[in-house]
């Protein structure tokens, strides 16, 4: 249940003032960041973004047939880096949406299922300080979940397959340490794409004020859009769908190499962050929470 409870020097400070203090937002984003580290699923989440890539790894490295329809997946089997960036390209799809959304999806809407609201915004604490305090859980999180499972990634690939020498999109060999600076930086180009699914799974929850709403709705609108971004004669709209920036990698791979995509990525991340949230906000400001 999302409750909250006063420390010592803000309890004597609320006595001192007759009884009410302003709490700050630093406050707020550790009584958030408490109430999530104390969910078993947040755990599990993390545990399962440093587990997982390993098994994958295992068991795409046994294959006697390299999945070679997919990107690099000619080469995964052979090269650690390759087979890196081969997940990379399958969690950015379907892994890191539904990760990212599972907290975001339910931060707001977790108050609404245990009817905390009122109880949460007569502690002194303002909509917009909670709001905001909600919104930096909720993406430091998916930021969080992004490292561990690049590291655990990178890491089970370079072990089980090797790190010899990475061929690029433009058929050019890549160095060893060239190539695991590309693919770090290539899982790192993740990160815009993310914030903007958390911020919309963070609509989907302020506005639905249902977990299963707010969890499901980003990861099926992400889906919609991988499959409008792949239908042909759309070229003027998919530079505009939240799915495309996490196909930006693919220049740093390229020779010679171009960033035109990623600058277009971290924009178009941008923009859908800033809508979702000031509709999100919006939505919380005008919420009418004395009712039943």
């Amino acid at each position: 249940m999302s409750t909250t409870t006063l420390t010592r020097p803000d309890a004597a400070a609320a006595r001192a003032s007759g009884g009410r203090t302003s709490v700050g937002l630093g406050a707020a984003v550790r009584w958030e960041a408490r109430k999530l580290r104390a969910q078993l699923r947040t755990k599990a989440l993390l545990v399962g973004a440093l587990l997982a890539p390993v098994a994958v790894v295992v068991v795409v490295s046994a294959q006697s047939r390299p999945p070679k329809d997919t990107l690099f997946g000619r080469f995964a089997t052979d090269n650690g880096y390759a087979m890196a960036l081969l997940v990379l390209g399958f969690a950015s799809q379907w892994i890191l949406p539904l990760v990212t959304a599972v907290v975001a999806g339910d931060i707001f809407a977790s108050e609404d299922q245990h009817g905390t609201w009122k109880t949460v915004l007569t502690r002194s604490v303002s909509r917009s300080r909670l709001f905001w305090a909600k919104v930096l859980v909720a993406v430091v999180f998916g930021l969080v979940a992004l490292v561990l499972l690049a590291g655990a990634t990178i890491a089970a690939s370079l072990v089980v397959v090797g790190q010899s020498p990475l061929t690029g999109l433009s058929g050019q060999t890549i160095a060893p340490h060239a190539a695991l600076g590309l693919v770090a930086a290539s899982w790192a180009t993740a990160a815009p794409p993310l914030v903007a699914i958390s911020c919309l799974a963070i609509l989907f929850s302020v506005w639905s004020r249902n977990a299963a709403v707010g969890i499901a709705g980003p990861v099926v609108a992400a889906m919609v859009m991988q499959l409008v971004g792949s239908l042909g004669g759309i070229e003027a709209v998919r530079p505009y769908l939240l799915t495309t920036p996490f196909e930006a990698w693919h220049g740093l791979l390229a020779e010679p190499r171009f960033t035109g995509p990623l600058v277009d990525g971290v924009l178009t991340s941008a923009v859908w962050s800033v809508a979702a949230l000031a509709a999100a906000y919006v939505i919380l400001r005008r919420r009418d929470i004395t009712g039943g």
